[in-house]
């Protein structure tokens, strides 16, 4: 069989299972990630992140934040449980190949819980992250300060855990387009749904954890896109449409979600959201 009747096979047969989770993680990691470097360079200079950096992320998903800090020369090691997609992508990013077994040899990627990164006489951490922005789903929180609960035993004590969210709805233009995953998630609203960040989403989740607030900041995050159907794909997959699609079903939100993001348009065709997100910096006691 040619190459070419090869690839007209493959067109025409039906998806193979999870090839459409693979789809989005690659969606994420080739288009939206990076839409966070900003906010991710921000942290990573005002710790100094270096050499002499331990560094445990929470959540890593496909690890971009993760190569950055290594760039730094940081030690780092990322846990997800929940994205086993974007997890396989780190992987691919971080971990050693056989031609290449020194610049990445520090890295480690675990498939589960900060407890299972913990390995006999492992060395402290000295810096805890969890990058993924919290307080834009209903109840997105939850699950993070079970997180820190169980890697705050593992860093050094005053070691900064880093916390981030969405910053205020009218600094963020990407609310306005985020509000259709509101509309269309309606009936399942309680279930994972678009909110408007609050004020005191970080200091909440940090107080709950036993952390000690010690500074903050603002970082200006633009998302932009090359076309309208990038910033579709880059948009779910970030998981905040997914109460909608399941409220709905894909091809509505794809519609609702487009005629959204017109009004962010440009006259080259790119697509142009200015935001700001915001960070903060605990301690461990």
């Amino acid at each position: 069989m040619t190459p070419a009747l090869v690839r007209q096979h493959v067109r025409h047969t039906s998806p193979e299972p999870g090839a459409e989770s693979r789809a989005r993680a690659r969606d994420w990691s080739e288009i939206q990630e990076r839409m966070l470097v900003p906010l991710h360079e921000a942290v990573y200079t005002r710790l100094d992140v270096g050499s002499g950096t331990r560094l445990l992320a929470l959540g890593c998903g496909s690890g971009l934040a993760l190569l950055l800090a290594a760039a730094r020369g940081a030690a780092v090691t990322g846990v997800d449980s929940s994205h086993p997609e974007r997890l396989a992508l780190a992987r691919q990013r971080l971990l050693p190949t056989p031609w290449d077994t020194h610049t990445r040899a520090a890295a480690r990627i675990v498939d589960g819980s900060p407890r299972d990164a913990a390995g006999p006489g492992s060395p402290a951490y000295t810096l805890v992250t969890a990058f993924e922005p919290i307080g834009c789903l209903a109840g997105d929180s939850e699950g993070l300060t079970g997180l820190l609960a169980a890697a705050t035993p593992l860093a050094e004590r005053g070691t900064p855990v880093v916390l981030a969210g969405w910053g205020p709805p009218e600094r963020c233009a990407t609310s306005s387009v985020l509000r259709v995953a509101t509309r269309l998630a309606d009936p399942l609203r309680s279930a994972g749904s678009w909110r408007p960040a609050l004020r005191d989403d970080l200091e909440e989740v940090a107080q709950r954890a036993g952390l000690r607030p010690d500074g903050s900041g603002r970082v200006a995050c633009p998302f932009g896109y090359a076309d309208l159907d990038s910033a579709v794909r880059g948009l779910l997959s970030t998981g905040l449409f997914d109460a909608a699609v399941a409220a709905t079903d894909r091809n509505q939100v794809d519609k609702e979600l487009t005629e959204a993001l017109h009004a962010h348009q440009r006259p080259d065709g790119t697509v142009w959201m200015p935001n700001v997100f915001r960070y903060l910096i605990a301690r461990t006691p």
